[in-house]
């Protein structure tokens, strides 16, 4: 009898000692008959679906007639034919800012906390500021004294003026009584004593004129000394009051605290560190690249980043330092990359991996054992791609054209898209049009690709 075409089972002949001798051991009969049902079930079983090469190994090449030929497909896809290196980094902020103390003073509050969001110009925590108001209110009182030094400087600048003016008319007077007595001693009627003593009372008239403008000028400087005590005393009061505005510590940029380091009650000296911000608008990747590869690399250059936290997101960065200096026993170069965060989510100590050959176009990259054809020569091949027409899967035979080959893969240039369905091994040669089964190693159809958004520096 024969079974779904294959051969009919082997029988199992039964010794006749075991049916002759009645006096046999049972155990013995139980194992002859089991022995038996196995080689039964062995024969009786169908072959497992596994890949086309197995199927056709188990048939013995032979194939039952209107049988269909066991092929294994594949999906095509754009991909680097030699996967380009990718160099591993942290992220970290862009810039981390340390709040200190500029002033002596005990901490009163401090209101935040690791992961808290600040904002430029905000307020994050206040001192005690008893002596700095003290040293403001001495500082304002002093210039109010410089302030009536100026005036009283400038009063005795309008007396020395008054006294000049009054030293003018005794002199015009002075000289014109001694014009006329002059005059009067020509013509005979004083004497020349006379003459001579108003001579002298306007000379010394001129004399005390010099002495007051002289007056005059020693005050006006005496008011400009006063005046630039004032503007002393004021940069002391600015002064001043900067200190009193250092109680207040404010944020200077927008970002995250990332490290509390003290606490409200704490004396804190100038210089005493109190928190750390950082710029997360924007992350930073270091990362350590051979000499060899420096060449390659410009600042300003486009680089492809992948976090491991968000393998779904593709990030375009930007190569912003390359560090003039090489480890010397490794020959390693730190490099710094930019990457935009719009939204906020990627955090500092994240593992990333950059890609600086972002130039490289990604073709269709395919077994070789896909290919019919001479490929080694004029770049030409064959592949078969596969067509479902009314529920039957079939084959077309179609000409590519192929580029560079390593590893067992070869590029192809033109004649496959990616996405088609190409044969990827049969169980038998094929020809064109013919209809095939799939293995269970050939690969489902793809699904319509879902978008994928792209941030860019």
């Amino acid at each position: 009898m024969i079974l779904d075409g294959k051969k009919p089972p082997k029988q199992v002949k039964i010794p006749t000692t075991l049916i002759t001798n009645p006096v046999m051991n049972s155990q013995t009969l139980l194992m002859t008959c089991m022995l038996g049902l196995a080689l039964l079930t062995g024969s009786c079983g169908s072959l497992p679906k596994e890949s086309a090469e197995a199927q056709s190994q188990r048939t013995g090449g032979r194939e039952r007639p209107n049988s269909k030929t066991a092929v294994d497909v594949a999906i095509a896809r754009t991909n680097l034919l030699r996967p380009s290196a990718e160099y591993i980094g942290n992220t970290t902020p862009f810039r981390i800012v340390s709040v200190r103390s500029q002033v002596e003073g005990r901490l009163l509050a401090l209101n935040l906390d690791v992961g808290d969001t600040v904002k430029r110009g905000q307020i994050i925590s206040q001192l005690d500021d008893v002596i700095l108001v003290t040293g403001l209110q001495q500082a304002e009182a002093e210039l109010a004294a410089r302030k009536s030094e100026v005036a009283r400087a400038k009063n005795q600048v309008s007396n020395a003026s008054a006294e000049v003016e009054k030293a003018r008319l005794e002199v015009f007077q002075a000289k014109a009584d001694s014009q006329r007595q002059q005059k009067l001693y020509k013509e005979g009627a004083i004497a020349e004593q006379t003459a001579q003593q108003a001579q002298t009372k306007a000379q010394t008239s001129q004399q005390a004129l010099q002495a007051t403008i002289e007056q005059v000028r020693t005050e006006k400087e005496a008011v400009a000394a006063a005046q630039g005590r004032v503007i002393v005393q004021q940069a002391v009061v600015s002064a001043a009051k900067e200190r009193r505005s250092y109680a207040r510590l404010i944020s200077p940029i927008t970002g995250i605290v990332t490290e509390k380091v003290t606490e409200p009650g704490n004396l804190l000296q100038p210089g005493n560190e109190v928190l750390k911000i950082g710029d997360f608008s924007r992350v930073k990747v270091a990362v350590q690249v051979s000499e060899l590869e420096l060449a390659k690399i410009q600042v300003g250059q486009s680089v492809q980043v992948r976090l491991d936290a968000f393998p779904e997101q593709k990030i375009v960065g930007r190569v912003t330092r390359i560090s003039p200096t090489a480890d010397p026993t490794a020959r390693l170069v730190p490099i710094e990359v930019v990457i935009p965060n719009s939204g906020g989510k990627i955090g500092s100590g994240l593992l990333a991996r950059v890609n600086f050959d972002t130039e490289t176009p990604q073709r269709v990259v395919v077994p070789e054992t896909a290919i019919n054809g001479n490929q080694t020569e004029n770049k030409n091949g064959k592949v078969f791609v596969l067509e479902k027409t009314e529920g039957k899967s079939q084959v077309k035979e179609r000409s590519v054209t192929l580029g560079t080959a390593s590893d067992g893969k070869v590029e192809i240039l033109s004649g496959l898209q990616p996405g088609e369905s190409y044969v990827l091994r049969s169980s038998k040669p094929l020809k064109d049009g013919e209809t095939v089964n799939l293995s269970i190693l050939s690969e489902p159809e793809l699904k319509a690709p879902q978008k994928t958004k792209i941030q860019r520096e």
